[in-house]
Parts: structure tokens; sequence; C-alpha cells
């Protein structure tokens, strides 16, 4: 083992330290030749961190080091997972390498794919440059939407040779997140004698500390938060693929990119998922799949509700069935900010729906489009020229001040299956340039750019029919 370093200096440890029961102390796996792949400046600096002595240091990104005085640890969580209840998760091929204290509050530093774990469960623990690759960017794009998510800090190639269902390149991702706490970690916790309130002060203390020692209101905070945040999902057209309770974050962030997907047309019952076979996590059933996972988080905390059943589940039940209430909400506040207006009627959103989906329209595009047609600069097609008389009639006389509204809130790039698709191959045959530029384009959203029209332009059906994403383990 090679001996620690100090390139992340400051490194804390409060949740190893404070619930030892919930990790097991682990070392990353030897990575061979560890080469960055990709790094993250920006964000490096936000955190206050020393971008040049992190790219001298991959054997650290990698796992493979241990930084100096970190106390590196596999985190335990249970799950539901596709609806079954698993009790033994954890981090089967992570390691949380401890917590960045700076001026943006606490964060932590996790890896993803340095090797097998006490919790692999017959997993080599390992990760390959495709799927590693596929969080940075989706994860990084999300960031710029203002979707609330983990962020990429780095990729690093181990220089080991990692067997799917052909030899890949293996890698590292660094990641950093509000925290890694999810309702899979409260399931974990309230199956072991004195750990769930631990649990649950810490995770108030860290995210909502003006609620101390009040945990339904703790859990409404949750509720309020992934009711937003499935919202911006829908409302992006982006399908997460394994909504799980162990990916689901208590901060409110999206977490564990691996089989996500975005729509191009419009689709409801969109799955892209290699292991959805029932279509479970389709994209129009993440609301409700959102709200029967935050029912698991809520019995949990029943008996820190209230001593008596009687009292603690008719109010954990109020609190959970705001949830709907909120999801809408948040999501026609999005829609009619999309849209250009203070409060969209139901029916023009329903009627908009029902267009875009019998008529196979691109989500993302339509919405711009709809703004550029404000300027006279689009064509619309045919089927919703009735329907943009009718839109007109809720708008204001200075349409270009609307349009230009949309225009902050509707993005012209996503990150694309076909895009991230052949970026990815790319990459995995060693040529980095594909994902370069497709990652320049989709952290810069909102930004027309000429020259990467390609960018804005759906797949072709050729392309969509019988796509799949998979984990990558």
């Amino acid at each position: 083992m090679a001996a620690p370093t100090s390139v992340l200096p400051g490194l804390e440890s409060t949740y190893a330290d404070e619930l030892s029961d919930l990790v097991v102390p682990w070392q990353g796996a030897e990575a061979p030749e560890p080469r960055i792949l990709v790094f993250n400046d920006a964000l490096a600096s936000s955190l206050g961190l020393d971008a040049d002595a992190l790219r001298g240091a991959p054997d650290v990104l990698a796992g493979a080091t241990p930084p100096d005085g970190a106390k590196t640890v596999a985190m335990a969580y249970a799950g539901h997972q596709f609806g079954g209840f698993v009790p033994m998760l954890g981090d089967g091929r992570a390691l949380l390498l401890g917590e960045l204290n700076g001026p943006g509050g606490r964060v932590d530093l996790h890896l993803k794919g340095s090797g097998r774990t006490p919790f692999a469960r017959g997993g080599d623990g390992l990760a390959v440059v495709g799927p590693m690759l596929r969080e940075y960017v989706v994860s990084e794009a999300m960031h710029a939407l203002g979707i609330p998510t983990t962020r990429s800090l780095a990729v690093t190639a181990t220089g080991r040779s990692v067997m799917r269902s052909e030899p890949e390149p293996g890698a590292v991702l660094a990641r950093v997140a509000a925290s890694h706490l999810r309702v899979g970690t409260f399931e974990f916790a309230a199956r072991r004698e004195g750990q769930l309130q631990l649990l649950a002060d810490y995770a108030i203390a860290r995210h909502y500390p003006h609620l101390t020692g009040r945990y339904l209101a703790f859990y409404e905070a949750v509720v309020d938060a992934q009711a937003r945040l499935v919202a911006q999902w829908m409302l992006t057209g982006f399908v997460h693929g394994v909504m799980n309770t162990d990916n689901t974050t208590i901060s409110g962030q999206t977490i564990d990119y691996g089989p996500c997907a975005f729509v191009d047309a419009y689709d409801p019952y969109a799955v892209f998922s290699s292991i959805d076979h029932g279509g479970r996590y389709a994209f129009g059933n993440q609301p409700g799949v959102m709200q029967w996972n935050l029912a698991r988080f809520g019995e949990t905390l029943l008996p820190l509700v209230a001593a008596d059943p009687n009292d603690a589940v008719p109010a954990v039940t109020e609190v959970l069935e705001s949830y709907a209430d909120r999801y809408g909400r948040y999501f026609a506040e999005g829609l009619a900010s999309k849209l250009g207006v203070t409060q969209v009627e139901p029916a023009l959103a329903d009627d908009l729906l029902t267009l875009m989906r019998e008529n196979g329209l691109d989500w993302t595009g339509t919405f711009r489009a709809l703004a550029d047609e404000l300027r006279g600069a689009a064509t619309i097609p045919d089927v919703l020229a009735p329907w943009v008389e009718r839109w007109r009639g809720y708008l204001p006389d200075d349409v270009t001040a609307v349009a230009d509204a949309m225009d902050r809130v509707n993005p012209i790039y996503i990150p694309r299956n076909h895009l991230v698709d052949a970026a990815l191959r790319s990459a995995t045959a060693g040529d980095l340039g594909p994902f370069e530029t497709l990652l320049d384009v989709v952290t810069h959203p909102f930004e027309r750019r000429d020259d990467r029209s390609e960018y804005a332009e759906p797949a072709s059906q050729v392309f969509t029919e019988g796509f799949q994403t998979f984990c990558g383990t």
C-alpha cells in the first residue's frame, strides 16, 4: 500500500466518527496505472481544493492511496430494490473518503468503482470508463440545468482491465454530495438498536439544522425536497432508471446515474434501463414511485415521531399525503415558467402534453421552439398550430420579453442519449474528444451555439428503437 498523502488537507470524518456502527473502515484496491481522464477544475476551486495537487495524485482519486489522516469507510444501508426489501446493501464498490467543510458547507467526497468492500455481494467492486463518464457528464449537465445533484470531481482510469460482456478499461469516479444519506440508510438504522435517533439527529444537523429534535418536520422537509426534485426531473425529461430507496437521498439531490436517460419524443411510458423489465421506473411513474419511497422513509421515523403508533401513524400519513399536492404545485409552477405564463390553465397544459405524446414531439425542442415562434424564428408543426393560438391568448403583449424569460428555463442542449452513447464509446476506445465537446455543450445548456446545432437534434428512429442503458456493474 502506498503511503498516505496530504493532497486533501482538512478532510473530516463526522459521519464515520458519530455513526461508526453504520460504516466499515476500508481501503480501495490498487490501481496499476492511475491516470486522470477528466477533472473538474471549477468544482475543485469552489471547494477550496488544490487542483494541481490533485491532478498530480491520481492514485488518491482512484482510491489506491488514502488521503493523509482520512478514515476511509464503506457505508452500510438497506433498500427496497424494485419494490423488494434487501436488508443489507451498502457501498459494494465505493468508499467515503471523508467530508470537506468549506464556505459552501459540509460535503462528502466519495469514490465509486474503487474495489470490492464487505458489501460487494459477489460483485467485483470495480467500474469501467463508460458508466463513470456517463455519471460525470449527466450530473454536471443536471447541475447546469439547476437541478439538485451530486457533482463529479474527476474520473480516473485505473490501468486495470475489467471484465463485463468483454474486457473494458477500469475507472473510478470521484463525486461530491451534500451527503450520501439515503432512505435506505434509515431502513438499515431502524433495524439496529440505538442507531435510528443517532442517524436522524445527524441528518437533521447536517441538512435541516433549524429542525433540531422535530422529527415530523424533518420528514416533511424531505418530502418537500423530493417532490420538488422529481418535478424538476419531469420538466426536463429526465429518467433516473433505478429509483430504489437506496438511491433516494435525504438531502433532495439526484444520486447514482447508472441507467439514466433523457426522453427525446415525449412518452410517459419511456423505459431505458435494461433491468427495469416491468417498467416500474418509467418516466411517467417517477412521481408516484417517489411517494412510495417516501412512505418507506416515513415508516422508519414512526418511533421518533411519537411513542404511541396511534399518534405517529396518522401524523406521518398526513405529511405523506401532502406529497401529491406539493409535487403538483412544483410541476405546475415549472410548466408555467416553461410556457411563459404566470399560471398555466390545466386544460391548456393537458392538451399540449396530449399533442406531444400522440405525435411523438421532442420534449426539449418543442418548448425551446415555442419561444422562437414568438419571435417568428421557428416553424411549429402544423399539429400544434391551433394550440399555439390558444396559448398566445394567455400571454402579455410584450412577447419578446416572454420569449427571453422562456429561454432562461428551457434548455437547448441536454445529454441526449445518442450523443452520450457515441461519446462513451469513443472514450472507451481511447478518444476523449467527443466526450469533452459534449461536456462543454451540456454544461452551457441555455446558450445557443450555431456551430453546435447537431447537439440540439433528437436521435434518429433507428437509434431510439430498442435503445437501453446499463448500470455498469
